[in-house]
């Protein structure tokens, strides 16, 4: 299958990049087509997290759009439009349209080569696209670098394009309805409750809805012309729930709680969609942290929630996942993401999951307590060996019991996480003390990106020596990769050479794991787990120093990890403005 290799821009910075221009506008032999509207965490907001996504077989019609996270959209369209010269749009006076600002126009290079813009203006051509061209809006979780976008731009949708269809799971939807679109943050620009009608909700369902679908499709829903959709929840950190007087009870200042009670705040003039708070689990409840027991006066956590979309071309059936803000299951207060990689194992055997897009927030500097629900080199490799464990589970037959998952004890080749959160003592816990870390102490002294890589890379060789006497007998022997990938992005600019500031190079001789897995049992070798997936990293943390670019020292450091994991896939950090073919 057709391999996703990313290209690098001519700047290895955070903010709005430039890619390779694929010759001709072609994506010939690849199915979705991606343009990285934001790639970035913050603090920037004009590269904020979000994403396009189509199928290349829909060749931009109406409606064959989908935007991944919202917190740039209209201005990161306007940002790569404005970059292509005048002379990099064809006038074709053959297919005349009857526009008042002339005659057709069509992209010839860029993210978006290859679209038929009506206007003369970027302004007036980004407009078109967010109107006619995107379908939907999906959002992974309600926070404002993925929502931002979405409340300033929604104005733009006019009564002729219809609504724009905000599709999320029912948490999200409660958030977006009662703390941002009430006629307070922002005005009520929903179909619901008497709102102005500029957008419609859209509630997923958690895993995927049963009863639609069939075969491997089962469970996902139409998102837009030639892609389909299925949403599943995951942790992105904890939240202190305040104790409310008027309750008696303790929840957090949203719509999004984990209490029984669907109405929170009997006093307030706002729309509460109890609906969406009874879509919870009852696992989730269980989930809360509290530490202390002094009544009205305790301290209670509770998850923030976020999603990850599969992502299903219609016609070929090839997938690509696209996460929102994640932590791992190792320090979550409720793991979640065992789950997702149990539905992704199959497909990556099956040849038909390609890549996922997953946040990698900080480098390996940073410990455990400032990550705040996100992911750094260590914690991301850690689950995607519990991801290619799923991958090696899936291809070999059950008899009775499996082997259970250990997530840091096995495969992963990371030491043992601490204890859980609700396994910890409930007396209050010191920002210095290293024995039982809180996670919402101040962060300790950093270590330096050569002891962090250090010490990991020891400690994954002695755990890795145990796991593979224990439940992987297996030896692993260096050998060449001879196999080459393909991969093709496309940017708002072309540049003679897009690999000249990359700290690593791409070549398929130089790059990513050189082992194989070997299995014990006659010698056979076969591909590495994950050989055929490519790991698309966004949501960096900009630093806004004078050091180098905080992804050239991610990136660093996943290959290298990835490396001595023997996980196979490759490492890619697109810049906003980035157009990637898979």
């Amino acid at each position: 299958m057709p391999r996703a290799r990313a290209r690098r821009p001519s700047s290895s910075g955070s903010g709005p990049g430039s890619g390779r221009m694929i010759p001709n506008g072609s994506a010939d032999g690849h199915v979705f087509h991606v343009v990285v509207l934001g790639a970035s965490g913050g603090p920037r907001e004009d590269t904020a997290t979000g994403m396009l996504v189509r199928s290349t077989a829909t060749d931009w019609a109406r409606g064959s759009v989908v935007a991944v996270d919202a917190g740039t959209l209209l201005s990161a369209i306007i940002r790569i439009l404005e970059t292509d010269s005048p002379s990099e749009l064809d006038t074709d006076s053959s297919h005349a349209r009857t526009h008042l600002h002339g005659q057709r126009r069509v992209v010839s290079s860029g993210p978006f080569a290859g679209l038929e813009l009506p206007f003369v203006s970027a302004e007036a051509n980004a407009a078109y696209i967010f109107r006619d061209i995107l379908a939907a809006v999906l959002i992974t979780h309600p926070h404002l670098d993925h929502v931002s976008g979405l409340a300033m731009n929604t104005p733009a949708v006019e009564a002729q394009s219809g609504p724009k269809t905000v599709a999320a799971l029912p948490s999200t939807i409660a958030a977006l309805k009662n703390h941002l679109f009430n006629d307070i943050t922002w005005p009520n620009l929903s179909d619901e409750d008497g709102g102005a009608g500029l957008i419609t909700y859209q509630r997923l369902v958690d895993g995927g809805n049963q009863r639609l679908g069939r075969g491997p499709a089962k469970g996902y829903v139409r998102a837009c012309d030639g892609l389909m959709i299925k949403c599943l929840g995951v942790s992105h950190g904890r939240c202190r729930q305040r104790y409310n007087p008027e309750t008696e009870k303790h929840h957090r200042a949203e719509s999004t709680v984990f209490m029984t009670d669907p109405v929170l705040f009997p006093s307030r003039r706002v729309s509460i969609d109890a609906s969406s708070l009874r879509s919870y689990s009852p696992s989730t409840q269980a989930q809360q942290l509290s530490l202390s027991t002094n009544g009205k006066d305790s301290s209670i956590y509770a998850t923030v929630e976020s999603s990850a979309f599969f992502i299903r071309d219609d016609l070929t059936g090839a997938e690509i996942i696209i996460f929102g803000d994640i932590e791992p299951d190792s320090i979550s207060l409720e793991p979640r993401n065992e789950r997702v990689w149990e539905a992704a194992a199959p497909k990556i055997n099956d040849g038909c999951l390609r890549a996922i897009f997953i946040e990698c927030s900080y480098a390996d500097a940073v410990e455990d307590n400032a990550l705040y629900g996100h992911l750094c080199p260590r914690h991301l490799i850690a689950e995607l060996e519990v991801l290619a464990g799923k991958v090696l589970d899936s291809q070999k037959p059950h008899k009775g019991d499996s082997r259970k998952r250990k997530r840091a004890s096995s495969f992963t080749g990371l030491p043992p996480p601490a204890a859980p959160a609700a396994e910890q003592s409930n007396a209050p816990l010191s920002p210095k003390s290293k024995e039982n870390k809180s996670p919402f102490a101040a962060p300790s002294a950093p270590k330096t990106r050569s002891a962090t890589i250090a010490d990991s890379a020891t400690s994954r060789h002695n755990t890795r020596q145990s796991a593979e006497r224990v439940e992987f007998p297996t030896t692993y022997a260096p050998q060449p990769q001879g196999k080459k990938h393909s991969h093709s992005t496309s940017s708002a600019a072309g540049v003679s050479d897009p690999m000249a500031m990359d700290t690593t190079t791409d070549s398929p001789t130089t790059s990513g794991p050189q082992t194989r897995y070997r299995t014990s049992i006659g010698g056979t070798t076969r591909p590495l787990p994950l050989q055929d997936l490519t790991v698309y990293i966004i949501h960096v943390k900009d630093t806004l120093t004078d050091d180098g670019p905080p992804r050239d020292q991610i990136l660093a450091e996943l290959r290298q990890l990835g490396e001595e994991a023997g996980l196979g896939c490759e490492f890619h950090a697109p810049l906003s403005g980035e157009g990637v073919f898979i």
